[in-house]
């Protein structure tokens, strides 16, 4: 299912995130057919998945079809409720039951097995399920995957695990990855394995690099890097979550891991993919979005009547609240008056020493001579400002006349005295307006001495009446832009600035604000107020205080675009503060499209663009994720060079790339890309191989392995494993060689 957009163009397809269903139940497997039979049993004990099964189907044909048991290598133990039965869930069994699901356990702890009480548990639902539950043995000798460098301690409790409780005749260790090489790779029955190639194997928490020679993995020369399927896919919630701080939906790990399995590719040139991307069109193309579910909120329907009613009580609110927000600016804007009169009359009235005229500003609450000014002239500023917002009243075409002012009231009767009030009244705001209609004309005529004054400057001294209008806005811009970015921080109540504002408020709330030094000095009086720096406080806790600022900005800002505009030809609209603007609006609105705050189904979507490529990049360059780790480019680097070019030459015409993370689109160009520059250019590089089927290869290539007559060479019995303890394996192609190896 798609969008489209307004003039009818297909947009980007919406994909829907999967409903988990419920496990249907399944029958045991029928045991008779492999009853005494011996035949080997394969295990891939992955660290997400676990796969089991006979080596081969039923009557002992080896089939090339045969597939494995695939079920979830995890355990849960819940006691349920409703008749107080303990259970023991595993695999996609621990969904059908909400409760169970915080008590999963898997045997694996990142890239180590630890957990053996979950495996052990594992184990058991593995052999049911294949109808080994008659029989005190599991009668067959096992093939079991381990992690390449496998830890001793983890190989010693396996083995006994498997030989003192299920009393398997023998056992084998393999590498998984080495044993889907094999089954790619494996020769006709009659002849022997001895294939060249460099198997890259993508796991769920790491990615291993192990070299084949004349098909043998040569696992001292191989290297593992700790990133795999599990931090990639941690790594894209956690994008994920920060690009999307206020999601209204919890987004799962599970979730997060199908939307990597099926979004997110390699790319060949990671750096020149972003460059394409940093264009709005190519980011909005390359998006994908994911729609999360969601329920439409119950919208109680009104009738005609009611919603008729609702809107003229708006309108009545609406037209009060202008009222009121009239009648406070216009309060507000005579307080500034007054004051504005009292510095003008204190000015008149200036001494004729300084050392007198300084005592009377402090005695008024300024500092210095400079703030004074400062405080007038933005006094000024402000009235001329609200002047502007008022509309202009109609005079009457004759002077109006107040014949009872001069009067005196001891002449006059009570109506006489009432129509006097009226009259003085009448004559203040006549006088007002007057006065305003000349400080209008006086600032008109101001304006005009001003304009004649920069063309003067424009037409002698272009340059430098350009440069100055270009500094004015850029420094208006700076301004706004710090504007909008203490709101922004403001908003987040976890940001420096709103922590600071919340300080700032919980000291004027205390009680004990003023230290007792000072209090003693003042007379045990709170002093606050009494150094003009203290009423910056109320600018720092007050977030809407530069709204009135931020009007006249715009207003400046635009005259001086106009300017630059009609006389500088290398002013161009793409200079413009709305082309910067919106172009850097464009390339947001493409990585993270707005809805409307009532558009609760857009509001569950997360658009999937630059994350895509950036979550598969991590396997080349692990430290974008914060992981001190060599990309897998190092890796391979390290890994070819310990060889001979003969040998590095026969290698890279076979490089072979197994794991279910290999599917991801774009890999194996990725790795060529990779490959061809830290190769000699007269070497050649052959097609990179990716597993016919990546999840399941392993264990085919373990089973037809199982039924060759090499298998039962290198296993360990139950009597070497008395005599020689669980570490011990057989020297063999496809297991781990350490120290502890026998030969």
């Amino acid at each position: 299912m798609s969008d489209a957009t307004a003039d009818g163009v297909p947009a980007v397809p919406v994909h829907y995130v999967p409903i988990p269903t419920l496990p249907t139940p399944t029958p045991r497997d029928d045991y008779a057919p492999f009853s005494g039979t011996r035949t080997p049993l394969v295990i891939d004990n992955g660290a997400t998945q676990l796969r089991f099964g006979f080596s081969t189907t039923p009557g002992g044909k080896d089939e090339a079809n045969t597939s494995p048991h695939v079920n979830t290598n995890a355990i849960a133990k819940y006691k349920e409720r409703k008749h107080g039965t303990s259970l023991l869930l595993f695999g996609d069994a621990i969904e059908s039951e909400s409760g169970a699901r915080s008590q999963i356990r898997t045997p694996w702890e990142g890239d180590v097995l630890l957990n053996f009480d979950a495996l052990e548990n594992a184990l058991d639902c593995a052999f049911l399920k294949l109808g080994i539950c008659d029989t005190e043995t599991v009668e067959h000798p096992v093939l079991m995957t381990e992690r390449l460098c496998s830890p001793l301690h983890s190989r010693s409790l396996t083995s006994e695990l498997m030989f003192e409780l299920y009393g398997v005749p023998s056992l084998l260790y393999c590498v998984d990855s080495v044993m889907s090489f094999y089954q790619n790779n494996k020769p006709p029955s009659s002849g022997a394995f001895d294939t060249d190639g460099l198997v890259i194997s993508f796991n769920t928490a790491s990615t291993s690099v192990i070299p084949m020679v004349k098909g043998k993995g040569l696992l001292s020369h191989a290297k593992r890097i700790p990133w795999g399927a599990q931090q990639a896919t941690d790594y894209l919630l956690k994008t994920t979550q920060l690009k999307y701080p206020n999601f209204p939906t919890r987004v799962t790990p599970a979730q997060s891991s199908w939307m990597m399995q099926n979004f997110c590719e390699f790319a060949p040139d990671y750096l020149e993919q972003i460059r394409r991307l940093r264009q709005p069109d190519a980011l909005r193309a390359g998006a994908r979005i994911i729609q999360f579910p969601f329920a439409l909120p119950v919208v109680e329907e009104k009738t005609e009547e009611e919603l008729a009613r609702v809107a003229e009580r708006r309108r009545e609110q609406g037209k009060k609240l202008q009222e009121i927000a009239a009648k406070n600016r216009q309060e507000k804007l005579e307080a500034k008056e007054r004051d504005r009169d009292f510095m003008l009359k204190l000015k008149e009235d200036r001494p004729d020493t300084k050392r007198e005229w300084m005592s009377v500003l402090r005695g008024e609450g300024f500092d210095d001579e400079d703030s004074f000014e400062q405080t007038l002239k933005k006094l000024e500023a402000d009235i001329k400002r609200g002047r502007k917002k008022d509309t202009d009243v109609e005079e009457p075409a004759e002077e109006p006349t107040f014949p009872l002012l001069d009067v005196p009231d001891a002449d006059l009767d009570e109506d006489q005295l009432k129509e006097k009030k009226k009259q003085r009244l009448l004559k203040a705001g006549y006088d007002a307006r007057l006065k305003a209609r000349r400080e209008k004309e006086k600032e008109r005529e101001e304006k005009e001495a001003e304009e004649r004054r920069e063309e003067d400057e424009r037409e002698n001294n272009f340059g430098e009446w350009s440069r100055r209008l270009r500094a004015e806005q850029e420094a208006i811009m700076v301004r706004m832009k710090e504007r909008s970015r203490r709101k922004a921080a403001l908003a987040d109540r976890k940001s420096a600035a709103a922590q600071a504002r919340m300080k700032n408020i919980a000291t004027l709330a205390a009680d004990d604000r003023v230290n007792k030094k000072k209090r003693k000095a003042a007379g045990g009086e709170d002093m606050f107020g009494a150094d003009d720096a203290d009423w910056a406080i109320y600018r720092k806790i007050n977030t809407a205080v530069e709204s009135s600022d931020e009007e006249e900005d715009y207003s400046q800002l635009q005259t001086i675009e106009n300017k630059l505009l009609a006389h500088d030809p290398t002013f161009t609209l793409a200079h413009t503060h709305a082309a910067i603007t919106s172009q850097k609006s464009a390339m947001l609105s493409a990585f993270r499209p707005p809805y409307e705050e009532g558009d609760v189904e857009g509001n569950t979507r997360i658009h999937l663009n630059v994350e895509r490529w950036r979550v598969c990049e991590t396997w080349f360059s692990p430290g974008m994720a914060g992981v001190d780790s060599a990309g897998l480019g190092e890796v391979l680097q390290g890994v070819l060079a310990r060889f001979s070019d003969a040998e590095k030459a026969r290698m890279v015409q076979n490089v072979f790339v197994t794991g279910s993370p290999s599917k991801l689109p774009g890999l194996t160009d990725r790795i060529y890309s990779t490959l061809r520059p830290i190769l000699p250019p007269e070497m050649h590089l052959g097609e990179i191989v990716r597993a016919a089927d990546p999840s399941l290869d392993a264990w085919r290539g373990m089973a037809a392995f199982a039924n060759t007559d090499e298998f039962s060479k290198y296993g360990v019995t139950k009597e070497e494993y008395e005599e020689l303890g669980g570490e011990r394996i057989k020297r063999w192609w496809g297991g781990n060689w350490n120290q502890s190896v026998s030969p």
